[in-house]
């Protein structure tokens, strides 16, 4: 439900291709939305179909030619509509958790290995925000729509803050265990 609302916004922001549109899902959007390209494609047709966005017209047609896509009035409603609508949050639903009730039945085997890997890629997605932050975000940056978008990023940072302070004490705590198990 929530892609088309992440294209609308991101088209809002700027008239863009299918093409220029990916690529700002792949430089900042897939941070808090991911999809993939023919998840866009397709969706951009969709909303096209639905009158809620249009193809600006081209100079010269030509077949392959990129179209530029822009937000029409109904599209705006939509977009503003959902934004109102009250929505419960989500259950965390991860893997790793599921896997780590799942070693309390079964043992640990080598679940300490995959923690600390989970562990360095939360440490570099956190460096990587906060890098963001630093580049993008700096105090003099107080309009409406940056501080709005820099609460978006504070969330990641927050995210990520979290995942790496938990793994690194669940780490510790499984190779304690390990320890104690390998311990005659």
């Amino acid at each position: 439900m929530s892609l088309p609302h992440a294209i609308l916004t991101a088209l809002l922001e700027k008239p863009s291709s299918g093409l220029e549109l990916t690529r700002r899902f792949d430089r900042s959007i897939r941070y808090f939305w991911s999809a993939t390209h023919q998840q866009i494609y397709r969706e951009l047709r969709k909303l096209e179909e639905g009158g809620l966005i249009h193809a600006l017209p081209q100079a010269q047609p030509s077949r392959g030619q990129k179209r530029e896509y822009e937000v029409l009035p109904a599209g705006r409603e939509a977009l503003t509509a959902w934004v109102a609508e009250r929505q419960e949050p989500r259950a965390m639903r991860d893997p790793l958790l599921l896997r780590l009730r799942a070693a309390a039945v079964v043992g640990t085997g080598d679940l300490a290995d995959e923690f600390a890997r989970h562990l360095g890629l939360h440490e570099r997605q956190l460096a990587e925000y906060q890098e963001i932050e630093a580049r993008d975000f700096p105090p003099a940056r107080t309009a409406e729509a940056d501080r709005l978008q820099h609460l978006v990023l504070r969330a990641g940072i927050a995210q990520e803050t979290f995942w790496v302070q938990w793994l690194t004490e669940s780490l510790e705590e499984l190779r304690a265990l390990e320890s104690r198990r390998e311990a005659p």
